[in-house]
């Protein structure tokens, strides 16, 4: 008999928390059985701003979930998107003179690493450790090289951290509910697997986000991430631009980019239709102006995102993937051509367009995520009296 035992997961995000309880079926198969969705309270600036507002919104929204589904839950998955997070990729060495690589020699980079890590960031946190490359005599390895002879191993891990307090924070937040954490993930972590998992020929790659209000790039490298960055700018800008440009008022420049008339290979001399200003007095106004304000825009946007991003300057550029959603469905309908040919022509990307991800789509890579694992990550962030090398090798041989 299959025992009802569902789980919870809570996604704090930029603008609202979101509250879902997912159950499998007697085939296995992950499903959603209830989703809420409230305003963000307590948060600002990436960080827990008021502990209490906070405590009493996540509380006060599990006891009503908990009434209604007639279950009381124990622990927790979160999943964040609204808290400074940084990266830091780093490289440990090993001389083997010919030896065997053994288990102990990975213990020795990991430790190694980790105390680095541990004394270069003393306010953070490591939530996420992923193998990132492994090198034996100078040569690419695709998996862990355990039992291979050579004489200098080479092991990259790429180390993804929050700040201690913010950390800190969350835990006595969920304790005072009366749960357990049982993961935290971060929310980059989980969409950039569900690509791979989607597109399995490409495992190195860019993933852009564009939303109205805020932008976010991430950086997958043989199926570890290992870099993300939020922007407070997004698809919104370009509205502004126009009618800042041409005066017009903000509803009807939406109610043109909603229609996509502008999404055409050639605009010529047309007018913006006389249909769009209804009780407004009518401006000639060309359509192809708005489509060029749009891609001037579009094209500062990519270049400050992904083109010309500092941040981005050291990762491998051979396999030049980027996966793209626009959260706006009409503005990419409206400009994906200005989009496509901005990154594919002049920057030589192959632009690959990607569905929003939907909260069931995600919550079921979470699932896998927090039951199977990852096949990159290294160490499993569980809250677990196992040391951090112990772990370590139950992830990887158990």
């Amino acid at each position: 008999m299959l025992i009802y035992s569902p789980t919870l997961f809570i996604e704090i995000n930029k603008s609202d928390y979101t509250f879902v309880v997912g159950d499998e079926d007697e085939n296995k198969h992950f499903k959603i059985i209830y989703k809420y969705v409230v305003p963000l309270q307590g948060v600002d600036n990436n960080q827990i701003t008021d502990f209490d507002l906070t405590f009493n919104t996540i509380k006060n929204n599990i006891y009503s979930i908990e009434q209604k589904i007639n279950f009381i839950f124990k622990e927790s998955v979160l999943i964040i998107n609204n808290f400074n997070c940084s990266f830091i990729n780093l490289t440990g060495f090993k001389k083997l003179n010919g030896s065997q690589i053994l288990k102990e020699n990975i213990t020795y980079i990991l430790n190694s690493l980790k105390s680095n890590i541990d004394e270069l960031e003393k306010k953070k946190t490591i939530l996420h450790i992923f193998n990132s490359k492994y090198f034996l005599d100078k040569k690419k390895i695709e998996n862990l090289p355990i039992g291979l002879f050579g004489d200098f191993y080479a092991h990259e891990l790429s180390f993804c951290l929050i700040n201690n307090n913010d950390y800190k924070n969350l835990n006595n937040i969920f304790e005072k509910c009366n749960l357990k954490i049982k993961k935290i993930l971060f929310k980059s972590f989980a969409e950039n697997t569900h690509i791979s998992d989607t597109y399995l020929d490409h495992d190195t790659f860019f993933y852009l986000q564009m939303n109205e209000k805020n932008s976010q790039i991430t950086y997958c490298e043989n199926d570890a991430l290992k870099f993300e960055q939020i922007f407070d700018f997004g698809s919104d800008l370009i509205v502004s631009d126009i009618c800042k440009v041409t005066s017009l008022k903000r509803d009807i420049v939406k109610k043109i980019i909603n229609s996509s008339i502008l999404n055409k290979i050639s605009l010529e001399d047309e007018l913006i239709e006389k249909d769009f200003f209804k009780n407004e007095n009518y401006i000639k106004i060309k359509k192809k102006l708005l489509l060029d304000i749009a891609e001037a825009r579009i094209k500062e946007l990519l270049d400050k995102l992904l083109i010309s991003n500092i941040n981005l300057k050291g990762f491998s550029r051979k396999e030049k993937v980027i996966f793209l959603t626009i959260k706006d469905i009409s503005h990419f309908k409206c400009f994906k051509n200005s989009y496509f040919q901005h990154l594919s022509k002049n920057n030589n990307f192959t632009v690959k367009s990607v569905e929003n991800i939907s909260t069931e789509s995600l919550m079921n890579t979470v699932n896998k995520l927090v039951n199977f694992g990852w096949k990159k990550e290294a160490v499993p962030v569980i809250n677990s009296k196992k040391s951090l090398i112990a772990r370590f090798f139950s992830a990887l041989f158990d």
